[in-house]
């Protein structure tokens, strides 16, 4: 990866979700903006706070897919990601580990 650029393998698959309820809502729904999770596989040499393996949450519209090897990745720049959850962030400061 070059400069500031993360390349992330994004959770589960975009499809129909259920509600907390029981209602099953159908992946053409339309829905507010909504973040996604992701988990970092690389990062350039400028990213300064985030690692391979941490999760990531961003937005799904400001995003490049790329195919690697057949497995779909999304490719993001540090700015345009909105929290980072890590076990690393909190060691030993009773933190939760997520930090925005």
């Amino acid at each position: 990866m070059l400069h500031d650029r993360v390349l992330v393998r994004a959770d589960g698959p975009e499809g129909d979700r259920r509600s907390t309820g029981g209602i099953l809502i159908p992946a053409t729904a339309e829905l507010s903006r909504r973040c996604a999770w992701a988990e970092a596989v690389a990062v350039g040499q400028n990213v300064r706070s985030i690692e391979p393996g941490d999760r990531v949450l961003y937005d799904p519209e400001d995003r490049a897919e790329v195919e690697v090897r057949g497995v779909m990745y999304v490719l993001l720049r540090e700015r345009d990601i909105h929290a980072v959850a890590s076990e690393r962030v909190g060691e030993g400061q009773g933190s939760t580990g997520l930090y925005l």
